[in-house]
């Protein structure tokens, strides 16, 4: 298969888990291009995400490695054919690719989790909430860059109700004023309206909880169709990070499980939100 000139976080993933494969078998990658017919070049590029591979050639690399895990190769040899065109292939040209790059992982998830204590999460916020992040944090966009990451935010909540979704807020990102009282007030209610939505669950965390050193726990957890597949995704100071080495993933579980345990759960919260609501 001809070379990618730019392959997304799902085909790279795809390579490294073969590489990963490949490690634990004790395998070079010249070794395993011997028994392909291939080069150590096209090897490269498949583990690398740059080069694809066929379903059939995922099975025989999964077989030469003695990987035993048939879930997580058919898992693969599924993401490793998945032609589908999602509705956010419609801004890959126009926004970083890191916009379309979550709009995917997210459509494929089977679950999400998210911890949120800077801002509301991006799957809950309103049009001129998010306008009011975008602007703030990107004052140098054209209007028509912002307007295009507003609408891709917004159609990335087609995703609420068809997987289970946990957000758990601290209290500081219900009550932070990113514009307004008004546009504070109509997030609120928009988080109260959504968390009715089936499989949609928000639990919140208050100012005075007992327990919570997770101020900088801000991060969202995608489940993967199996467990060696998950992914997570944190924002650094320049960039958003995508997490898929199992120790970083172990630890990000072991956080989420540290910040889930002190936030009240889902009835508590919603009455805890409608109290706000009447304070905004």
């Amino acid at each position: 298969m001809p070379p990618r000139g730019r392959p997304t976080v799902r085909q790279v993933r795809v390579g490294t888990e073969l590489r990963r494969l490949r490690e634990a078998a004790g395998m070079t990658a010249r070794e395993v291009a011997q028994f392909l017919g291939s080069t150590s070049a096209q090897m490269s590029h498949i583990e690398a995400g740059i080069g694809g591979v066929s379903g059939e050639r995922v099975r025989m690399l999964a077989a030469h490695y003695a990987c035993t895990d048939t879930e997580l190769v058919d898992a693969l040899v599924e993401m490793a054919t998945d032609r589908t065109r999602g509705w956010w292939e419609e801004y890959r040209d126009v926004l970083p690719p890191v916009f379309c790059d979550l709009a995917e992982l997210q459509d494929r998830a089977v679950s999400l989790q998210e911890i949120a204590t800077a801002h509301v999460p991006g799957l809950l916020q309103t049009e001129e909430y998010s306008r009011a992040v975008f602007t703030y944090w990107r004052p140098e966009l054209p209007e028509r860059d912002i307007e295009l990451r507003v609408e891709h935010r917004l159609r990335r909540r087609e995703v609420l109700g068809a997987v289970p979704y946990l957000a758990v807020l601290h209290e500081s990102v219900l009550r932070t004023r990113v514009a307004d009282g008004r546009v504070a007030r109509a997030q609120l209610d928009t988080v109260l309206e959504l968390s009715d939505k089936p499989g949609v669950t928000v639990r919140v965390i208050p100012f005075d909880v007992d327990g919570f050193a997770g101020a900088s726990a801000e991060l969202l957890y995608m489940g993967g169709r199996v467990p060696a597949l998950d992914t997570g995704q944190r924002d650094t100071a320049h960039d958003t990070a995508f997490v898929d080495a199992p120790a970083q993933l172990l630890a990000m579980r072991t956080l989420f499980r540290k910040v889930e345990a002190v936030a009240l759960d889902p009835s508590r919260s919603r009455s805890y939100l409608h109290r706000i609501a009447k304070e905004l």
